[in-house]
């Protein structure tokens, strides 16, 4: 008996150093893909400020080549550029703008490559004489484009990024002016403790770096092709490409991890990159794991300690165990009870708003309908004098005479027809999903059926529409729902009285597009605009109205995305703000 306990007692010890181990590394391991997803995070925040930074800087200065390439002084060398005179103006000129801009330098070369006039003329590293026609930025200047380099001087041996922009003389290119600005003062606030930031060219060459020892090396082995292209424009002079030592490589769901050794022995990198397409580099962010793995270690030491204090325990809390599990589950099918009544609630809530929504509508309806019939009945009759004169005249073969009165009545049903698609369109019950909608459409349809209730209470309706709208995002018929209370509010606002205006306007504004619905009526009491959208409330007389109509439509504006404000003195004006669809813009890599 004593020696079967023995055993148990072992063999509990075991299974319980076995759960602590397994613990221990069960917690290392998602704690540790934790870390790197965290560190992953912090280097994208780190890539994006890199890379907004370094595109500022060449936005900063891209469109500056052209503007110097236009000048008088500039065209009137490149037209004749062996005049000395001309020579020593463009210098001194060169010379202004550079220190007036803070380039580095600024040149003119003629269309065979050789530089005529620099900003450092009177320097030991002057370039006047050099013969540059090797670099990219230069042909493709003088095909007419801007051209865009980044490379280290031949003459200079100072890395700089070069703009290259075309001088035209009578329309023809006839010579090229070169701007080169540093961008090490960048590179230098990229400095920190655990990361750091490269920037690689089209070859996987680093040129730009927070440290140094990876400056000019490629982060893989240059191919024969890539070491020509290279040597072809000279990118960086006669200084030798090296490689980053990387001893081992894996992953991190998409982002690499490398170890990477240097003077200090190796250590381990997780890589993330962004591409600037308009360069054609790649801006790299390294940042060390050793925090993260400290980190998943600590955790893990802690699991394993955990687990242990929890195996002591075990014995006392076993026998609770059943109890636990069927308070447990009571507890769990309480909540799914919970949850199944919410989301009942929430269905029933939603159809309840829909069919509010549509009850706003038809109560909008049935206030026209003396408007509708009206509008319906007299174009009828129209119609049916039309058709007893035409048959008159026909019987006394007056035939074009009748022609013109049948054209009449099919210009009535026309009119007839478009009201009655307007009201059915109006009529039905919306769906929910947004799209890109055209304002002038829906105010078009709206007011086609406010028409009707405008026309009743003989008020002058204007719309000022924007001729450049954005589209915005909302639902066509639930906007148009919007349009038409409103409009019918602000006719029965101006019904009564000798002023009856109202004016309609529509703008862009920033990211968002206003609609403006004004009237010449009495305008909203101070005391109730901070009423006037909630449900019931109705400044109207009895029977003249839900008090919906504004409460609903406050709603379907915030489901939109958008707002609904009033403001009161003269008249009423409701203010709707929408979104606008963004407008997508791509830039052309240069």
């Amino acid at each position: 008996m004593r020696k079967t306990t023995r055993t148990w007692l072992w063999l509990a010890a075991g299974l319980a150093v076995l759960g602590c181990c397994l613990a221990g590394w069960l917690t290392w391991k998602q704690s540790l893909a934790q870390s790197l997803d965290d560190t992953a995070r912090r280097g994208d925040n780190v890539l994006q400020l890199a890379a907004t930074a370094l595109s500022g800087e060449l936005d900063r200065f891209e469109r500056l080549p052209p503007l110097i390439a236009e000048q008088t002084v500039v065209s009137a060398l490149a037209a004749d550029p062996r005049n000395p005179e001309r020579v020593a103006v463009v210098n001194d000129y060169l010379r202004r703008i550079q220190r007036l801009l803070g380039a580095t330098d600024i040149y003119l070369m003629d269309t065979q490559g050789l530089t005529i006039a620099a900003s450092n003329h009177d320097t030991d590293t002057s370039f006047i004489g050099g013969n540059f026609a090797f670099r990219p930025y230069f042909f493709d200047a003088l095909t007419g484009a801007s051209g865009q380099f980044y490379a280290l001087g031949t003459t200079s041996g100072k890395r700089g990024y070069y703009f290259g922009a075309p001088v035209r003389v009578q329309g023809d290119v006839a010579g090229v002016l070169v701007f080169k600005i540093d961008l090490d003062a960048i590179e230098g606030t990229w400095e920190a403790g655990d990361y750091a930031v490269l920037v690689t060219d089209p070859e996987g060459v680093t040129f730009l770096s927070s440290r140094a020892d990876w400056r000019f090396a490629a982060m893989r082995p240059l191919t024969a092709e890539a070491q020509s292209r290279i040597a072809s424009t000279r990118r960086y002079a006669d200084t030798p490409i090296g490689t980053l030592q990387i001893t081992d490589e894996g992953r991190h769901r998409t982002s690499p991890v490398l170890r990477i050794a240097d003077g200090q022995g190796a250590r381990e990198y997780l890589q993330r990159d962004m591409p600037m397409d308009r360069a054609g580099w790649v801006v790299h962010v390294m940042i060390d794991t050793a925090a993260a793995r400290a980190s998943a270690l600590t955790l893990a030491v802690v699991a394993m300690l955990a687990s242990g204090v929890l195996a002591m325990v075990g014995a006392v809390v076993w026998q609770r165990r059943l109890a636990l599990d069927a308070r447990l589950q009571v507890q769990a099918e309480a909540r799914a009870d919970l949850e199944r009544r919410v989301e009942e609630r929430t269905h029933e809530l939603r159809q309840a708003q829909a069919d509010l929504v549509q009850a706003g509508k038809m109560a909008a309806l049935g206030q026209m309908s003396a408007a509708l019939s009206h509008e319906f009945n007299q174009p009828l009759a129209a119609a049916r004098t039309y058709a007893d004169n035409a048959g008159v005249l026909m019987d006394r073969g007056r035939l074009i005479e009748a022609r013109g009165n049948i054209d009449r009545i099919l210009g009535l049903i026309d009119r007839l027809t478009s009201i009655s698609r307007h009201l059915r369109s109006f009529a039905r019950a919306p769906g929910q999903k947004l799209s890109h909608v055209t304002l002038s459409e829906v105010v078009e349809a709206a007011v086609e059926i406010a028409t009707l209730r405008i026309r009743a209470a003989d008020a002058t309706l204007t719309i000022d529409l924007a001729p450049d709208l954005r589209p915005v995002v909302a639902g066509p018929v639930r906007l148009q729902q919007v349009l038409v209370n409103i409009l019918t509010n602000a006719a029965d606002a101006v019904e009564d009285l000798t002023d009856r205006r109202i004016h309609l306007a529509a703008e862009n504004s920033g990211d968002a597009v206003v609609i403006r619905i004004s009237d010449s009526g009495p305008g909203v009491p101070e005391g109730l605009a901070a009423r006037i959208f909630d449900p019931f409330f109705s400044t109207k007389g009895v029977g003249k109205g839900l008090g919906l109509g504004l409460s609903i439509s406050y709603n379907i504006v915030k489901d939109f995305g958008g707002d609904l404000s009033v403001a009161s003195g003269p008249g009423a004006c409701f203010v709707l703000r929408l979104c606008a669809v963004p407008i997508l813009r791509q830039e052309a890599a240069e």
